[in-house]
């Protein structure tokens, strides 16, 4: 599992670095607003951590950005702000869990892994677009032009987080967590099964897009 870390308390970050690797957590650290963004939209992650209080832009206007950039990781939101009213512009910004500081460093680890069980967010959206071709989650349908075929409810789902991240390298660990959940029994196998499927379905419709395999890590959705 890897997550992102915004904060620009470089003690505190120190300190979240050795509890997160003593967990078997991953992490990335950034420590302003613009760096913020850029990590949050350039690479996946399972779980983003975002302060609230950080220099150049505020934890609410990245948060927002981030959303309003399809960024459907889940997004802890920190902050020594504890009042009802930030809690509640933190959840109505985007934000999935809110943790006020100070708080149980021992306690994160769960939070996060809590939070990375979510199956993956779908807003109130009709239809994703990629390359040549769009996703009509109402239908469950792939459309190419005058061409279209139909998708089970996995493969919707499979191929609406593919066309959020497109372009990024996501391994099969994640995919598995953020569509299927982390408590489902599923095996690669299975994936194996519905990234096939889904490259059949591409090539019934005359797309040019792919899903290439990335040898040992998992796959990509490219033009």
């Amino acid at each position: 599992m890897r997550i992102l870390v915004i904060e620009n308390d470089l003690k505190l970050c120190s300190i979240l670095e050795y509890q997160l690797k003593k967990s078997g957590i991953d992490a990335d650290f950034c420590h302003d607003g613009e760096e913020a963004v850029l990590y949050g939209t350039k690479q996946t992650y399972d779980v983003i951590m975002l302060d609230r209080m950080l220099p150049g832009i505020e934890g609410i206007t990245i948060l927002e950005q981030l959303r309003k950039k399809k960024v459907t990781t889940p997004i802890i939101m920190v902050t020594a702000m504890d009042q009802l009213k930030n809690r509640i512009e933190g959840l109505d910004g985007g934000a999935d869990d809110y943790l006020t500081k100070p708080f149980e460093i021992e306690e994160l680890p769960a939070r996060i892994r809590a939070l990375a069980r979510r199956p993956i967010r779908i807003e109130n959206m009709d239809e994703l677009s990629f390359s040549d071709f769009y996703l009509n989650l109402g239908k469950m349908k792939l459309v190419r032009g005058e061409e279209s075929c139909s998708l089970s409810k996995r493969e919707a789902d499979l191929l609406a987080f593919f066309i959020k991240n497109k372009g990024q390298i996501l391994t099969r660990e994640l995919i598995l967590t953020r569509v299927w959940g982390a408590d489902s029994f599923v095996t690669d196998g299975n994936l194996d099964n519905f990234i096939h499927f889904l490259r059949k379905r591409l090539k019934s419709v005359h797309s040019q897009a792919t899903i290439k395999t990335i040898r040992s890590v998992g796959y990509a959705l490219e033009e």
